[in-house]
């Protein structure tokens, strides 16, 4: 179990009551659910804390510029890619001569 720091919290009555009724229910402790809130805000604003540089710019890992390739399109055919990209074919020149230089 992790190492917890002591801290005073202020919460409305109306908060109080539903965390009590919810620990009722639960018999999960209120410090328990007010840890997760707490995780759950920091989550949130995490781009507002400081921390580890990312290894691709936010702009670019959201923007449309990608370090990826392109999606392949598989709605085209052999056809429509230069012969350079179909490696795997004879050169045209061998293809019209049956294979053979």
């Amino acid at each position: 179990m992790r190492k917890k720091i002591s801290t005073t919290i202020y919460v409305t009555p109306e908060q109080a009551d539903k965390l009590k009724l919810l620990h009722e229910r639960t018999k999960v402790p209120v410090a328990v659910y007010i840890r997760e809130g707490i995780d759950l805000v920091l989550r949130h604003y995490a781009h507002m804390l400081p921390g580890q540089l990312a290894l691709v710019p936010e702009s670019e890992a959201t923007g449309n510029s990608s370090p990826r390739p392109p999606d392949v399109n598989t709605t085209g055919s052999l056809l429509d890619v230069p012969h350079a990209a179909r490696a795997s074919e004879p050169p045209p020149s061998a293809a019209a001569a049956g294979g053979k230089k």
